[in-house]
C-alpha cells in the first residue's frame, strides 16, 4: 500500500494556502518606505541641528563691550562689579543686547533695589526652560547658563523706562529683562537682556572702550 506525503484531516487532503506574490511586494515596499523614512528623519534631525548651530553663532558683533553695551541699554555697572561680560546679536528685524556681571550679595540686592520701583518685588521662576534651552541670542554664547533654565537663588523682572524715576531707573534706556542668581553663597550674577535697534552697531573691537 503506497503512502501518501500529503497532511489529511478526516481523510481529506489539506491545501497549503500560498501568500499572494503581490501582497509580498505590497509587505516588502512597507518595509522599505519605514526605513527610509527613519533615515530620511535621522538626516532631517541632523539637518536641523546644524542649522540651529549655525544660527547660534551667527551675527555676533565685535566690539560690544560690557562698557559699550551698558551705555545702549542705560543699566550702570557697579564699580564692584567683576566678571563683567556683554554681547551684541544681529537680527532681522531687532537686535539683541546681552549683559552680565557679578556682585556681593549684599550689593547686588542694594543695586536691584536702586533700580526697581518700590512696592515691585522680583519674582522666582516658577515655570523654567529645560536644560537645553537655547533662546536666538544666548547667554551661552558667554560662557554662562541661561538664566530661564535656573531655579534655585534665581529672580527676575522686566522693566521698561516709562515713568521709571528711581536712582537707576531713570538711566534706563530701553525695556529689558533682568534677572538676579545666587549661584553661590554671598554672591549673586546679574543677567540683562534686551532688544535694540539694528542702527545701533557697536565699535569696531579695537576700538571698543
Amino acid at each position: 500500500m503506497e503512502s501518501s506525503s500529503k497532511t489529511t484531516v478526516g481523510g481529506q487532503p489539506v491545501r497549503r494556502r500560498r501568500v499572494p506574490a503581490a501582497v509580498v511586494v505590497v509587505l516588502v515596499l512597507l518595509a522599505c518606505v519605514d526605513t527610509t523614512i527613519g533615515v530620511v528623519s535621522c538626516v532631517a534631525d541632523d539637518v536641523s541641528s546644524d542649522l540651529s548651530d549655525q544660527e547660534m553663532a551667527c551675527c555676533w558683533e565685535d566690539g560690544a563691550t560690557p562698557a559699550w553695551m551698558s551705555g545702549q541699554m542705560g543699566i550702570r555697572i557697579p564699580e564692584a562689579a567683576s566678571d563683567r561680560r556683554a554681547g551684541h546679536k544681529g537680527g532681522q528685524r531687532y537686535d539683541t543686547g546681552l549683559l552680565s556681571f557679578v556682585l556681593p550679595a549684599d550689593e547686588a540686592e542694594t543695586y536691584t533695589g536702586r533700580l526697581i520701583r518700590n512696592g515691585t518685588k522680583m519674582i522666582g521662576n516658577f515655570h523654567p526652560e529645560k536644560k537645553d534651552y537655547r533662546p536666538a541670542a544666548a547667554f551661552g554664547h558667554l560662557g554662562l547658563p541661561e538664566p530661564e533654565t535656573l531655579v534655585e537663588g534665581l529672580r527676575k523682572i522686566s522693566l521698561c523706562p516709562d515713568e521709571l524715576t528711581t536712582p537707576e531707573g531713570k538711566y534706563l534706556q530701553r525695556c529689558v529683562d533682568l534677572f538676579t542668581h545666587g549661584f553661590e553663597p554671598g554672591t549673586t550674577r546679574i543677567y540683562v537682556r534686551s532688544t535694540i535697534e539694528p542702527s545701533m552697531t557697536p565699535p569696531p573691537a579695537s576700538k571698543a572702550p
